[in-house]
């Protein structure tokens, strides 16, 4: 079984040293919340995130849920071939258990995620764990996994194509996308990275590397 992390994801809630900026106060105030239970959004508090540290690897939850929309409703994690993991910005790990259906409307699933962050498991009737979240660096989970070799994309990276990689990939490999909106990874993250790729000369969202890099593999062993 491969493994797909979106790392240094960005998805958080709302940081103590945010939490009272007037803009973070009213949106909470709209939705019935404390600040402590919102996620983070540039489309709602660009003015409290305004020269946080990591600012753009922070604020787009929205960019994370398309990602984990095009890694769960395939073919290759609906039949259990490839597990799935997202590495927060903020140094969480989510991990997902079988055939999990994020919900496709990005209002609900970020209620489901402030959830899982209060509650730290979302589960079945019968006690099944659909998503938890633990404390767990990069590294930690890199070691968890054990894979063969992690294959990691950059526009820094070695130019190849999604074909090409694809024929490298073999049960124990772990793939990583960057799960924010720019930049590079973290040299604690590139570090782990054994193979660095760049798919073209251009940054593309990490949705769009998702969705073409799973599906070359999956034709590598579907089809």
């Amino acid at each position: 079984m491969i493994s797909l992390i979106l790392s240094e994801s960005s998805l958080e809630l709302i940081p103590s040293e945010l939490r009272h900026h007037p803009s973070v106060v009213s949106h909470a105030r709209k939705l019935g919340k404390s600040p402590s239970e919102i996620l983070l959004d540039n489309s709602w508090h660009f003015a409290a995130m305004k020269g946080i540290d990591n600012e753009m690897k922070r604020g787009r939850p929205d960019l994370v849920h398309f990602s984990i929309l095009e890694a769960t409703t395939i073919p290759l994690y609906l039949k259990n071939k490839m597990k799935l993991y997202v590495h927060t910005v903020d140094g969480r790990v989510i991990s997902f258990g079988k055939n999990v259906h994020i919900p496709k409307s990005y209002h609900r699933f970020e209620g489901v995620i402030e959830k899982l962050y209060q509650e730290e498991k979302v589960t079945t009737k019968d006690n099944d764990v659909l998503l938890e979240i633990k404390d767990k660096t990069f590294q930690e989970l890199i070691e968890e996994i054990n894979p063969s070799k992690v294959i990691g994309f950059s526009t820094n990276g070695t130019l190849s194509t999604y074909e090409k990689i694809a024929k490298e990939i073999d049960d124990d490999t772990c793939i990583v996308v960057g799960g924010f909106q720019k930049g590079h990874f973290s040299d604690s993250i590139e570090n782990k990275i054994t193979d660095l790729y760049s798919v073209g000369n251009e940054s593309f969202e990490g949705h769009v590397v998702v969705a073409r890099m799973l599906y070359e593999y999956e034709k590598t062993i579907f089809m």
